[in-house]
């Protein structure tokens, strides 16, 4: 009871100040510098998350670049059959067409990225994410190629293929996409200037 009463009591003798409707002087300036703050943390966050995103692809792209460059003898047109022997085109012909289609597609996507690099977008420590993110794609597909060769009718393996060849295409792609979007912005600042 004795809480009630003082509670009472502060709210009579502070009767006047609780029924003014105004906030005190300053309050819309403070609140502004609240929000501002935190714009520039969200943005600082995104921009970070952005620049890792395109490390990663340009080291992915790397490391399949450098892994070509390094393999001449996988020049022809199915590049991973040449590296073990034993690959999608081993277990049938259409499935020889899907893979020679993705390493096709991820090769020209690996050019794009390549120009890229030529224009000066990427810069090393991205590129050595890449090649790093390259090396476990290949640790990958090497595992399957093993599994393939131990099951060549299994689907689940034969699906497990074209799940890595769908990734890696996918990842690239979107790396490049995001490289091109940055490079026309530069290109619309410069004009703007």
């Amino acid at each position: 009871m004795e809480a009630k009463d003082n509670i009472e009591e502060i709210i009579l003798n502070n009767l006047k100040e609780l029924n003014d409707f105004e906030p005190k002087e300053g309050h819309f300036e403070r609140f502004q510098a609240k929000l501002n703050v935190q714009q520039k943390k969200k943005t600082i966050t995104l921009n970070v998350v952005w620049k890792v995103a395109a490390a990663v692809v340009f080291v992915l792209l790397a490391v399949n670049q450098a892994n070509i460059y390094f393999s001449p003898d996988k020049q022809t047109g199915n590049t991973q059959e040449n590296n073990t022997g034993f690959t999608l085109a081993s277990v049938s012909p259409e499935y020889k067409e899907v893979e020679f289609y993705y390493t096709n597609a991820i090769n020209v996507e690996l050019n794009q990225w390549n120009t890229m690099v030529a224009g000066g977008f990427i810069s090393n420590e991205e590129q050595e994410m890449l090649d790093g993110e390259m090396v476990e794609f290949e640790t990958r597909f090497k595992n399957l190629q093993t599994d393939l060769k131990a099951n060549p009718n299994d689907e689940r393996v034969i699906n497990a293929m074209l799940e890595y060849y769908q990734a890696k295409l996918d990842i690239i792609n979107m790396i490049v996409n995001k490289l091109e979007e940055v490079k026309q912005q530069k290109n619309k600042n410069h004009e703007t200037i």
